[in-house]
């Protein structure tokens, strides 16, 4: 015995009727006609001038709402309507949201809400972020790894600098100076870029600087300063530019 076939079920429309780019005459002259058609159903509409949406609202009884609207602030600013039976009531605020934040209509001062739905532009941005991050370290390594390229570059372009960085700068000999609150200073250079001040050695400028204002942060490159071939004070600064 065959099996009978199974039928499948259609789903249901939600829209159940349609009038639409009516002018605004017809709804006028032929109100009644047009009142039985759709009865008391609910529905969404739109209204239209020149064939520009203007306007998009839903209603309970939507010939009394279109009346209304050949009387109100929206008088004279439409001459053809649209509208939508719909089917299930519990959808047609969310419709009328929908299709207003769609098309943007001018009439429409607020745009409505789309009841319990989720924004999901957090989530796009949370997505975006971790792609784009992801990314990065693909192409150019994790921040580990960025920050041990770095570490290994100073070792590499600097060297013995790091410690002494005004080794090869001047020959042995040379000498720096500095006026501090009316007293002379000066201090000694070696070929391997030590700096010898009162009978002491120092590693860096900033060091010494700091030594003869009584142990205060110092920029040696600034406050220290080195005889230039024509004779005039110049400050070690000059030497990094």
């Amino acid at each position: 015995m065959a099996k009978a076939k199974k039928t499948k079920r259609k789903s249901r429309a939600i829209v159940q009727g349609h009038l639409e780019r009516i002018n605004s005459q017809v709804f006028d002259n032929y109100r009644d006609q047009i009142t039985e058609l759709i009865g008391k159903n609910h529905g969404v509409y739109a209204l239209y001038r020149r064939n520009k949406l203007y306007y998009i609202g839903l209603a309970a009884d939507l010939k009394g709402r279109i009346r209304t609207h050949l009387k109100d602030r929206h008088k004279g600013k439409w001459d053809h309507f649209s509208l939508y039976i719909i089917r299930k009531e519990d959808h047609i605020r969310e419709v009328e949201s929908l299709l207003a934040r769609i098309a943007k209509p001018p009439g429409n001062k607020q745009m409505g809400k789309l009841g319990r739905s989720r924004n999901l532009l957090p989530f796009l941005k949370q997505i975006v972020t971790s792609k784009v991050k992801h990314d990065i370290e693909f192409l150019f390594g994790t921040p580990k790894e960025l920050q041990k390229r770095k570490k290994r570059k100073v070792r590499k372009t600097k060297g013995h600098r790091a410690k002494r960085p005004l080794k090869g700068l001047f020959p042995t000999g040379k000498m720096i100076y500095r006026k501090y609150k009316g007293k002379d200073y000066k201090a000694w250079i070696s070929g391997n870029g030590k700096i010898k001040y009162n009978g002491k050695w120092y590693d860096s400028p900033s060091v010494v600087g700091s030594v003869v204002r009584g142990g205060k942060s110092t920029n040696g490159w600034r406050f220290w300063k080195y005889k230039s071939k024509s004779g005039e004070l110049v400050e070690l600064a000059v030497l990094k530019e």
